[in-house]
């Protein structure tokens, strides 16, 4: 980067924007430096609630670790959707919240030397994949997105979040998550030519719905979708002018599900891989 750009390294941050940084190990900080490690950050079928009837913890605490690991989803796309999940309960924190976090953390004792792996001389084509998880959300039905782009050998990109409407089907769901998945599309375009990479020709987003991709290519259908919200029929438009290409992706090929909800471990370590998240020993191999 220095070479193409008038930068300079400064080290580890210590101020940013008025406010003092001090940077620290996150499982030394929660006493969970000798924890026993798992393989997969999210127990497979967890449902956790806002209102359970268990025992209430120092909210203060579960804050500080939800903010430590948001900061660390940066570098780390693997804990996105586990991260994202008890984001969701900062406000009035229970036992069972606290105890998905510990297990956040000890899926990072088991893999402290696991990092995203760009190799060298691979084709700088930037493609994506989005996702949903119908009503995931047990409270208010809501479903997830997610979505990641991949660049190079690893991934650039990635978001898990809870959609603001309740969708009316699966359709909808994933129609929502590809049309916020195309903003990204934009953005990455802009910031990669700014970066002396242009992209040629449509960026291809992989979906795993086949009725949302009808609908996008086939406007006879706009009877079984005009309960969509008209804001997100923006994406017809990015299809017709050449910026994205919403092509269909088997299931068990579907990256971003990896960022919509809990996964078996087999299933897990498989997209993780894909995702270019892997240990240092592994980038030698």
């Amino acid at each position: 980067m220095m070479n193409e750009f008038e930068m300079s390294d400064l080290g580890l941050m210590h101020f940013f924007l008025g406010i003092e940084v001090k940077q620290s190990s996150i499982l030394d900080r929660f006493k969970m430096k000798d924890c026993n490690a798992i393989f997969t950050p999210v127990e497979c079928g967890l449902k956790l609630r806002r209102n359970d009837e268990g025992k209430k913890i120092n909210a203060t605490l579960y804050k500080q670790m939800v903010g430590s690991l948001m900061y660390l989803t940066s570098t780390r796309p693997d804990i996105m959707h586990g991260v994202s999940l008890i984001s969701r309960y900062i406000e009035n924190p229970t036992e069972s919240h606290l105890l998905a976090a510990k297990r956040i953390l000890r899926y990072l004792r088991g893999t402290v030397d696991f990092g995203i792996f760009y190799k060298r001389g691979v084709k700088e084509n930037l493609f994506g994949f989005c996702d949903s998880n119908y009503a995931g959300d047990v409270d208010d039905q809501k479903s997830t997105s997610g979505f990641v782009f991949i660049m190079s050998s690893g991934a650039i990109s990635w978001s898990s979040k809870k959609q603001q409407i309740v969708t009316l089907s699966t359709t909808e769901a994933e129609f929502i998550s590809a049309a916020t998945c195309s903003c990204q599309v934009i953005w990455l375009r802009r910031l990669l030519e700014m970066l002396q990479c242009q992209q040629q020709g449509p960026t291809k987003v992989f979906c795993d719905n086949v009725s949302a991709i009808k609908i996008l290519k086939n406007p006879v259908l706009h009877g079984r979708s005009k309960h969509i919200d008209i804001r997100y029929h923006f994406l017809r438009d990015l299809c017709n002018d050449g910026t994205v290409d919403l092509l269909f992706c088997r299931s068990e090929d579907q990256v971003a599900d990896i960022m919509t909800k809990p996964l078996k471990q087999a299933a897990f370590v498989k997209l993780r891989g894909l995702l270019g998240v892997c240990s240092v020993d592994q980038t030698f191999t």
